[in-house]
């Protein structure tokens, strides 16, 4: 009974004393016989391991976005959304929908550039280049001001038109255009701005 005994405080002053204190479990024989348990391994001792423990797994954090992490073209839509009057986040919902921040697009009706400009209202807003990622969102970004004081600052119908033109929203009687492109637009552009306004 005392050997018992003995094992047994032996066993506890072992795994009290372990660092780290995993559940690994060891035998160790000593020359007189006595047998102690133990979660550390001793080579000198000839540990034998009786059970393993799976190891804790460490938590990885996960990455976090960077608050006001820079967006592309940042810099040029600061710019333009200053000269305006716009918020920013509304130009990024804008180029996102329409372009995905390609400069080369183009659309099969001939829109152009970051912000998707037809050739004639380029021409009518002064853009000579509508590839020079400058002057696209500095035409775009008068357009859509231009809109918004047409329809009396309503951003729904402003990014209407500005995707079926302000004559298909004054004859769907001042409303977003029926067409099933540009009821896809509308609200895509709304759900980028807020997002980019909370910081998404």
């Amino acid at each position: 009974m005392g050997r018992v005994v003995a094992v047994l405080l032996g066993m506890a002053a072992a795994l009290a004393s372990a660092a780290p204190a995993y559940g690994d479990i060891y035998r160790e024989v000593a020359v007189d016989g006595s047998v102690t348990f133990t979660n550390v391994y001793r080579k000198e001792r000839k540990s034998v391991l009786l059970r393993r423990e799976p190891r804790p797994a460490v938590p990885v954090p996960k990455p976090r976005p960077v608050a006001g992490a820079a967006r592309p073209y940042a810099a040029l839509v600061a710019a333009a959304a200053a000269e305006h009057g716009l918020p920013e986040a509304l130009l990024h919902a804008v180029i996102r929908a329409e372009s995905n921040y390609d400069p080369h697009a183009i659309s099969p009706k001939g829109a152009a550039g970051l912000m998707q400009l037809m050739p004639d209202t380029a021409r009518e807003l002064g853009v000579a280049d509508v590839w020079d990622p400058a002057a696209n969102i500095r035409g775009g970004a008068r357009y859509l001001k231009r809109l918004l004081e047409m329809f009396d600052q309503d951003l729904s119908l402003a990014v209407a038109a500005y995707n079926a033109g302000p004559g298909a929203v004054i004859g769907s009687g001042s409303a977003i255009p029926p067409s099933a492109e540009t009821q896809r637009y509308v609200p895509k552009v709304l759900e980028y701005y807020r997002r980019l306004q909370s910081g998404g």
